[in-house]
């Protein structure tokens, strides 16, 4: 649950209880729809619940926080009164904010690395 006090990045980065880590499932979804911006039809079980290793619930709340939080368009997003979730138009994009998010996290996993790679040749 988004409290006041929680950011949207942090919202968006939190980590997961399961084995598999949210911020790695947005990274892989927003890096595909980076690449399929040269394509006509993008192939969209690149980033299907099997191909992400993750349910499909839980690809439908990512792909659902992802659109509301501006990050990919194209995409529909209905929430019914009993929790439901509808995704009419599936045509999903990466947005301009979308973007600045893989320059970000792609300039960061540089920088860990690095720091990594330091901390090996010193020990």
């Amino acid at each position: 649950m988004i409290t006041n006090t929680t950011t949207e990045r942090e919202h968006l980065v939190a980590p997961l209880t399961g084995s598999v880590d949210r911020n790695r499932v947005i990274y892989k979804i927003l890096r595909y729809l980076e690449q399929a911006m040269d394509y006509d039809e993008p192939d969209l079980d690149r980033i299907s619940a099997d191909a992400l290793g993750i349910s499909e619930q839980r690809r439908v709340a990512i792909m659902e926080m992802l659109a509301r939080e501006g990050y990919i368009d194209g995409m529909t997003v209905k929430r019914s009164t009993d929790g439901n979730v509808t995704i009419s138009n599936p045509h999903p994009r990466i947005t301009l904010r979308g973007l600045e998010y893989l320059q970000e996290n792609s300039a960061m996993q540089k920088a860990a690395r690095l720091a990594k790679g330091i901390a090996e040749i010193v020990t």
